[in-house]
């Protein structure tokens, strides 16, 4: 994301500015599961990546899971709530409608020793918006207008629009991470070994050792004091895989406590039947889905032969003939479902406009609409797709999906898809650069509400770097980020799905649980499996 991004917009979504002034008094630390920090190290496995330890610099999964174990912040949630209260802060609230003041706990400081104040507060959030990298969370931000210090203790955020309904869950998201100022740079990314040699951590853990997407050692931080407590295991190891198979064999012969992103739904299906390991669930929220770039899909605006009744055609097309249910079955076992909106079912506001507009009008393709909307627009069939994907950071079976894909549009004789697939950390990149003209991506939500899926994509300067803009999409977005009223503002979601359905800036295909499986005697794993989608090892025991 950029600092472009949502310049009218707010953020992502979070709780309500009423229930966070009303729940977020003094709050103490605590242990993570109601005991002192103990027993023997715990080990993690997964398929995913790091893209950078730098807050300012990542926007995806691996990174923040690393971030939430050593970095504080200043707003986060319990195990087993979603709801954002105060971490590091000793009381966060509206002061007025555009002011949200925050007072820190005394005597804060990180692992190297340095004290942790306000004025880290303040460089840590300017400096995600004033690096504004890509692949950062700067947009998070679009609605903050000044940081500004009062003392040591207290920060105050001034917002541009008032009654902001999100802003407190953009600090306990990507956005949020308190970093000190005196290791990291104000104006440019640090390095991974930069960062673990400085030791800037004042989470639930510090990092020992660093073997970047390989192995990372992380001890308890016996100066965290923040909502979380004290890990209830003697530290943790981050083991990382290249292939989902040797993660599951892992995990079968315990030289691994707990795996987490990702298990094929074959492996989980099998998982289940061995009495040595046990499979978590949690709920929902991951969402799969395929971003078009409207400068360089075919007739997009940088096309030799742009024409955008064509490439909103081919869009229409695309959605009318690719069988969701038929991949989340064939595929995924059942453990995805079938999506048919931008916001996945279960999220208060979420409707399925797709399933109507696209396809049989009940969930199944239509050839015969496809080709009716290729025949109106003017559009000669096959139109060849160059279709990109990523084989390792949305699990093993995106090989599979996309090979459905592809065989799905083939068979309808509509399209010709080119499929190529990319390693994440190159793949992250490159996206952004209008490299990929079609392509996957995969949304896992920072916390619990429909905005999460709607203002990071579709404003101005969106995450995706598509080049989308509708300027009655960004109105509707704006309104429901500001309007108190729930009913109301559930309404004005609805209608912001809708919108977005009608020019299909990313075509949604599927929506999934929450997944890990561990030992038979490895304790806390569902704690950490809630509507914050945050992995928090510190409640991981053996």
């Amino acid at each position: 994301m950029n600092k472009k991004a949502l310049q009218s917009a707010i953020a992502l979504a979070g709780v309500s500015a009423f229930a966070l002034t009303a729940c977020t008094g003094p709050s103490g630390g605590g242990t993570a599961t109601g005991s002192a920090a103990g027993g023997g190290t715990i080990t993690y496995g997964t398929t995913d990546k790091v893209v950078t330890l730098d807050p300012a610099g990542s926007y995806d999964a691996g990174s923040f899971m690393v971030m939430n174990q050593i970095y504080p912040f200043l707003l986060n949630s319990k195990p087993g709530s979603a709801d954002s209260t105060p971490d590091i802060a000793e009381s966060a609230s509206f002061t007025s409608p555009t002011e949200y003041t925050v007072k820190l706990k005394p005597g804060l400081k990180f692992a190297n020793g340095h004290a942790l104040t306000s004025s880290d507060v303040k460089f840590s959030i300017d400096r995600v918006v004033s690096i504004a990298d890509d692949n950062g969370p700067a947009s998070l931000l679009g609605n903050l207008d000044s940081v500004t210090v009062k003392d040591d203790s207290t920060v105050v955020f001034t917002l541009k629009a008032a009654n902001d309904q999100v802003f407190p869950g953009v600090l306990a998201a990507n956005a949020g991470p308190i970093i000190d100022e005196e290791v990291f740079p104000a104006d440019k990314l640090m390095s991974d070994d930069e960062i673990v040699k400085g030791k800037p951590f004042a989470g639930p853990y510090t990092i020992e050792s660093y073997k970047k997407n390989e192995l990372v050692g992380l001890k308890p931080n016996p100066d965290y004091q923040g909502l979380l407590g004290k890990p209830a295991n003697g530290g943790a190891t981050i083991k990382y895989y290249a292939d989902s198979n040797n993660l599951k064999l892992d995990v079968q012969q315990g030289n691994i406590d707990v795996a987490g992103r990702s298990l094929t739904a074959t492996d989980a299906a099998d998982l289940e039947k061995d009495s040595k390991v046990k499979v978590h669930k949690g709920p929902g929220g991951e969402l799969r889905y395929i971003v078009f770039n409207f400068d360089t899909m075919p007739f997009g605006a940088k096309a030799p032969d742009a024409d955008p009744a064509k490439a909103l055609a081919v869009r229409q097309a695309m959605a009318h003939v690719i069988d969701r249910g038929a991949i989340a079955s064939q595929v995924y076992k059942d453990t995805y479902l079938p999506a048919y909106s931008v916001v996945p079912d279960g999220f208060v506001g979420a409707t399925q406009p797709l399933k109507e507009m696209y396809g049989d009008g009940s969930g199944k393709p239509s050839l015969e609409k496809a080709k009716q909307v290729f025949s109106d627009a003017g559009v000669t069939a096959p139109v060849t797709i160059k279709l990109q994907y990523n084989p390792d950071h949305y699990g093993k079976s995106s090989g599979d999906e996309y090979a459905m894909v592809k065989e799905q549009l083939e068979k309808s004789g509509l399209f010709t898809v080119d499929l190529q697939s990319t390693e994440w950390v190159t793949y992250s990149k490159d996206r952004t650069a209008d490299a990929y003209p079609v392509y996957q991506l995969g949304w896992f939500p920072d916390y619990s509400d429909a905005d999460n899926y709607l203002t990071p994509f579709f404003v101005p300067g969106n995450f995706l770097g598509n080049h989308y803009e509708n300027p009655t999409v960004t109105e509707l977005i704006n309104k429901q980020l500001t309007t108190v009223d729930k009913a109301e503002r559930e309404k004005v979601i609805g209608e912001a799905q809708e919108a977005v359905a009608k020019d299909l800036s990313t075509l949604p295909l599927l929506q999934g649980a929450q997944l890990m499986v561990a030992g038979a005697n490895v304790k806390g794993v569902d704690q950490t499996l809630d509507a914050s989608f945050k992995t928090r090892l510190g409640v991981i025991s053996k």
